[in-house]
């Protein structure tokens, strides 16, 4: 089987970009950019995966994590919300979502419980914390970098170890002083020079914190938290929400048709 994880809210941010004239351009790009995704990897089963509230990365970080994210504002959280619920009430699509994790945590855990059963996983987001999974060599997993348009390729080196020493900028996690991308491989790849780092309190303290932060969770053993709903997949409802859009290009005969066939399967 065919198993598609979108990572749904770096899919929605990315979609601030394209039309921006209207009310709606965000949900009419989101829906717009979806549609090639399904048809070119044509999967049996699609999960909107969604975010919950990771306290413990907060705690770990002393309340930093992810701090030095602006806000996108009003008019784009009111557009997420309408996209959430076209999707989970609509569309054929099993949206998922964790209070206590992350979306990354739950993509992780459904993608590997996934690929131990022979399936066939692709998840499509720009998020790099996904290169982690690459290195479970035994599943066959692969992220699609929908921004780039190519797929994360698999690093020579533990990624979760390398990413601890040189940090995230993006997640605002710093790493140890001194060590850049090239410095934190050629550390990964010697294991005295690794010996050093954890021989050091201050920088293995930092190392320690960010491998805790970085590292996914899997909450495989404990699936009860995990909310899920399946859409209705009732096109005729879809294109009446559509058209109270004003989506009138997507709703043209032979654009809707397509649109309809691409997830008719599913």
């Amino acid at each position: 089987m065919k198993v598609l994880f979108l990572d749904a809210y770096n899919l929605i941010y990315r979609a601030r970009s394209g039309f921006t004239q209207g009310e709606y351009a965000i949900i009419y790009n989101f829906f717009r950019g979806i549609r090639p995704l399904i048809e070119q990897f044509d999967p049996d089963k699609v999960y909107f995966v969604l975010e919950g509230n990771p306290k413990f990365r907060a705690q770990l970080s002393e309340g930093s994590y992810k701090g030095n994210r602006e806000s996108a504002g009003d008019d784009f959280h009111r557009q997420k919300a309408a996209i959430i619920n076209l999707v989970g009430e609509l569309f054929p699509f099993e949206s998922v979502r964790h209070p206590d994790l992350e979306c990354d945590d739950t993509i992780a855990t459904l993608a590997v419980q996934h690929a131990s059963q022979g399936d066939d996983i692709t998840i499509i987001s720009s998020d790099s914390d996904f290169i982690q999974l690459l290195n479970l060599e035994r599943y066959d997993i692969q992220i699609y970098n929908p921004v780039k348009k190519q797929f994360f390729e698999t690093p020579e080196y533990d990624y979760v170890t390398w990413k601890a020493l040189r940090g995230d900028a993006t997640d605002n996690i710093p790493g140890i002083p001194g060590v850049g991308d090239k410095t934190a491989e050629k550390i990964v790849n010697d294991p005295q020079k690794m010996k050093a780092i954890l021989e050091n309190k201050e920088k293995r303290e930092i190392f320690e914190r960010n491998i805790n932060l970085i590292r996914l969770v899997d909450f495989s053993n404990d699936m009860s938290k995990l909310e899920r709903k399946i859409g209705s997949g009732d096109w005729d409802m879809i294109q009446q929400a559509f058209e109270d859009l004003g989506f009138e290009s997507m709703l043209k005969e032979k654009t809707w048709d397509k649109f309809v066939k691409t997830f008719e399967r599913l």
